[in-house]
């Protein structure tokens, strides 16, 4: 979305027909809706915008449900922007330290300054971009203890605020940045706010782990087995004792692992009637030992994710497998044994060896009206194919 577009859409006709269009479905129901909009007289740009900014909406309501409906985005904006239901986690940080006042730095298209300010927390968010900070001042409008600033965030006064919250930007125009040192604001600086006021840093979930300051709470979330973020907390944002924990969000709600330093793995053991895959959170977090421990489970081979045993345990944080079957890892033989017990439908899962899943699949040559799991690993040692279902 460029300015010209936003013009567009902040025009009374042009929020007034984007609120009126049916949700965004496909291609072909926008060609009809381009056809339509413009025999009933709108200008191209004007149907341009309002269509590209339905699609967006679309988009948005895995993240923000039917809040969606009454917001605006841009591209990036979008892809970067919190989850609410993950938002709303980082307000309650705040609200419990007893924070009346938030700095939201590089607040992007507004989802966690929206959440904070639902706990009645007042807030500034700040904005480098200005076309980002004008949909922002949309977004956040209905909200009045919420001001946007467009403003670049390593120079914005921060004497009025009692607490700091950091989205770094992790890309520019063309690719994603790699260096910390390029991040808008750098990660110097989120964590150099750190040692000054209670902060929190938003981060992607593959952060180099030795960038972590030792002092700071680090927090993988996941949601629905996909790990989202690192949230990296400071002062009395971050909880006494705990210094990794691993936030799992799914079906079953909300469950954490906590722990004051990486956990110490479980032993190694042989091959049990059932696998447990950790979730993403808790391998990030390096928690594994714990979850070991938790469900009576030994590791399967060193340094591989992978926990086994003979019990079966529910727990939210691993998914459970029994196998069924356990062969050396060999195509040929794998696709007969496959072919015998007529399996068509196949997740293959990987660790510790080095396979392209969607390769090794064609390769396999699947047919039938059963399904399975084949989990590719190491065990004792050996490259071995695990025949399972999920428990």
């Amino acid at each position: 979305m460029d300015a010209p577009e936003l013009m567009e859409l902040l025009s009374a006709d042009g929020l007034r027909l984007l609120d009126s269009l049916p949700p965004y479905e496909s291609k072909a129901d926008v060609l009809k809706m381009v056809s339509d909009l413009r025999s009933a007289g709108h200008s191209p740009a004007l149907v341009a915008a309002v269509l590209n900014q339905s699609k967006l909406r679309a988009r948005a309501d895995a993240k923000f449900g039917p809040f969606a409906q009454r917001m605006l985005f841009t591209e990036p904006g979008l892809e970067q922007a919190t989850r609410l239901s993950v938002a709303a986690i980082h307000a309650g940080r705040f609200q419990s330290a007893g924070v009346r006042r938030v700095a939201d730095l590089g607040c992007g298209v507004g989802a966690d300054a929206m959440a904070m300010a639902a706990l009645d927390l007042a807030v500034t968010a700040v904005e480098r971009d200005e076309l980002t900070a004008a949909v922002a001042a949309y977004n956040l409008a209905p909200w009045p203890d919420v001001t946007v600033e467009h403003a670049d965030a390593t120079e914005f006064d921060l004497s009025g605020v009692d607490a700091v919250y950091l989205d770094p930007a992790r890309r520019d125009d063309r690719k994603r940045l790699s260096n910390p040192a390029d991040w808008s604001p750098s990660l110097d600086f989120a964590f150099g706010l750190g040692q000054r006021l209670p902060t929190g840093v938003k981060l992607g979930p593959g952060v180099d782990r030795d960038l972590i300051p030792a002092e700071a709470e680090a927090q993988w979330i996941s949601v629905g087995h996909d790990v989202v973020e690192l949230g990296v907390w400071f002062g009395s944002l971050a909880r006494a004792g705990i210094r990794r924990a691993a936030l799992v969000i799914g079906d079953h709600g909300r469950a954490e692992l906590t722990a004051g330093d990486d956990s110490e793995d479980v032993e190694v053991g042989p091959l049990g009637q059932y696998l447990y895959e950790p979730d993403g959170a808790v391998i990030r977090a390096r928690l594994i030992g714990d979850l070991g421990r938790r469900v009576g489970a030994h590791m399967l081979s060193a340094g591989i994710a992978w926990l086994t045993s003979d019990q079966a345990v529910d727990t939210p944080f691993a998914s459970r497998f029994r196998v069924v079957a356990t062969f050396p890892l060999d195509e040929r033989s794998l696709r007969k044994e496959l072919a015998v017990r007529r399996i068509g439908t196949l997740e293959i899962k990987k660790r510790g060896v080095d396979i392209d899943p969607a390769t090794f699949r064609k390769k396999l040559s699947l047919k039938g009206p059963e399904s399975a799991t084949l989990i590719l690993t190491r065990v004792g040692g050996r490259h071995t194919a695990l025949l399972a279902e999920r428990a």
